[in-house]
């Protein structure tokens, strides 16, 4: 479950803070218990951005629509007539 802290996080800050946490865990030399808090950090973030992506790619989608259906002809006929 995330925090109203990790909800309030633009795309942006949470993808950059995401890197920071997979270069600790990947340089080692931390705990067990901070490997794991790293790691559900990690997590937390990834659903974050995982949110952000899945709203953008929403948005895009309802955008192409409403381009689509703006562009049909308005009576049904082809735009290819002679």
């Amino acid at each position: 479950m995330t925090s109203k802290v990790d909800e309030a996080l633009g795309y942006e800050q949470a993808r950059d803070e995401l890197i920071e946490v997979v270069r600790r865990l990947e340089a080692g030399g931390t705990t067990l218990e901070e490997s794991l808090a790293l790691w559900e950090r990690g997590e937390e973030l990834a659903r974050v951005c995982r949110r952000w992506l899945e709203g953008a790619r929403a948005r895009l989608d309802a955008a192409l629509a409403e381009e689509e259906a703006g562009e049909a002809p308005a009576d049904g006929a082809s735009e290819d007539q002679d």
